[in-house]
């Protein structure tokens, strides 16, 4: 009889952004591969009434979940939340452990774990919380010199470059940040924190782990084509979820670099793997970076539950390493094994 999974996702409704609805695409691709690889998916949506996800996955009796939960009602910093509850249920999961799924979610909190460990990370204050003032021990991240900024501003939880454009890089000195941020929570989960924004190259490191090794996908550079020179470099929520828009169409993936950067791209997948190390992570991952014009890397987050759909990041550096999709989920789903043996 073929072990049964549960695809556990964040249910979403017709009108859900595409950020929020690309999950039904991960389901569809994840579903696929675990059928080959001759297992009994089984999709499993999941929303704030945990009792009846609970009752849905005690009927099912799974073998293992696999996880691909996001957020839950929307709600980016409730992204933890299943993945504890399947720690209290004793039902193994794929991915990284619920600690470092939060730990990772929570922006700040993993800038200050990287910073105490010595890795790069940008300087920022806050976070900002809606009815909370931002408190002066903030300021502790800032280095010695810095005054004005540059700064962009982030969201404290969601992740998919929600509410995150051009119009979120201000220079302002840091004792005036307090009151744009209070500003600016309202359209970012209510909870958000300025960054010093490195005006520089940007990558992405995906890492695949099977319980025994993790290896360090080919880097992808992230090239933005044409922008003017003061057309600020990121990679926003147009330039991720809208085809129509001009930021979306020149903001391209690249896995081709010149010898000139060997040293550099050493130093990031050294940098993705301490990463992986000081957060427990598991499953599949990937490290965010920037690069300063002094070649100089920053981190600027570690995502512990990225997106695999077909057309994802992730995935485009699976192809470029010359491992199958199905090869893949075949290696994450070892881990979860492993673990239980």
């Amino acid at each position: 009889m073929k072990k049964i999974i549960a695809v556990v996702y964040n249910a979403v409704a017709q009108e859900s952004q595409p950020d929020e609805l690309d999950v039904l695409d991960q389901v569809a691709a994840v579903s696929k591969a675990l059928t080959d690889l001759d297992f009994n998916p089984v999709p499993v949506p999941c929303g704030l009434d945990l009792e009846h996800f609970k009752r849905d996955l005690t009927t099912l009796r799974p073998g293992a979940v696999f996880n691909l939960v996001e957020s839950l009602e929307g709600e980016g910093r409730l992204i933890h939340v299943v993945p504890y509850l399947l720690d209290s249920l004793g039902i193994p999961y794929t991915g990284c452990p619920a600690d470092a799924i939060y730990l990772t979610s929570h922006k700040t909190a993993a800038k200050e774990r990287m910073r105490q460990a010595g890795l790069p990370t940008p300087d920022w204050i806050g976070p900002y919380q809606a009815g909370m003032a931002v408190q002066s021990r903030a300021l502790v991240h800032l280095k010695k010199g810095v005054t004005d900024g540059p700064w962009i501003i982030k969201s404290l939880w969601e992740h998919g470059s929600l509410g995150l454009e051009k119009e979120n890089i201000i220079t302002a000195p840091p004792d005036r940040l307090g009151s744009l941020l209070e500003k600016a929570a309202q359209g970012l989960g209510r909870a958000c924190f300025a960054e010093a924004f490195i005006n520089g190259r940007e990558f992405n490191l995906s890492l695949l782990g099977d319980g025994k090794e993790v290896r360090v996908l080919p880097p992808a550079e992230i090239r933005f084509l044409n922008f003017g020179q003061d057309e600020p470099k990121i990679v926003g929520y147009r330039a991720k979820w809208c085809p129509e828009a001009y930021e979306y169409q020149h903001t391209l993936r690249s896995f081709d670099f010149s010898e000139t950067d060997r040293e550099l791209l050493s130093r990031l997948s050294d940098l993705a793997l301490s990463c992986w190390d000081l957060f427990s992570l598991a499953g599949f991952a990937r490290v965010d970076f920037r690069v300063d014009d002094n070649k100089a890397p920053h981190i600027l987050e570690v995502n512990a539950n990225p997106c695999i759909s077909p057309d994802a990041g992730f995935t485009a550096a699976l192809d470029r390493a010359g491992i199958s999709y199905t090869t893949a989920i075949a290696r994450i789903m070892d881990a979860v094994i492993r673990a239980g043996e």
